[in-house]
């Protein structure tokens, strides 16, 4: 009987301190850096078409990364921090990735359809300017 008093008092510790956000203190939250790491790749990606001299990405990286963190309410030590902290937490790491891929790929096939309807809508509008 002893044991079996133990074993449920083992169990039921077990479960209460297993909540679902054991993210340390100061540290953004998942769903919160998953949506910046979006946000940051996408900074990156515009960044990937301008000239690449250390003057150019100081200047126009730095302003755009700036208005992001200030737009998530944090700062480049807070992000670097929490990236740090996730790396170190690979399969984290790996399911943040997955909802950082379907996000790009969510915002890639809502431009590709508003690119669809611009062209659609510019073609009915030549079609009309055409005289028959």
């Amino acid at each position: 009987m002893h044991k079996y008093i133990a074993l449920f008092f083992s169990v039921s510790l077990l479960l209460f301190s297993c909540n679902g956000d054991n993210t340390p203190k100061g540290i953004i939250k998942h769903k919160e850096m998953t949506s910046l790491l979006t946000e940051v790749h996408l900074v990156d990606g515009r960044m990937s078409g301008i000239f690449q001299s250390a003057d150019s990405l100081t200047k126009y990286g730095s302003v755009r990364y700036d208005a992001l963190f200030k737009r998530y309410h944090t700062d480049s030590v807070t992000f670097n921090k929490s990236l740090k902290y996730y790396a170190s937490q690979p399969a984290e790491m790996s399911k943040m990735y997955d909802d950082i891929l379907a996000n790009l790929k969510f915002k890639t096939d809502s431009l590709n359809k508003a690119q669809r309807k611009t062209d659609s809508l510019r073609r009915l509008q030549e079609q009309k300017v055409k005289p028959q």
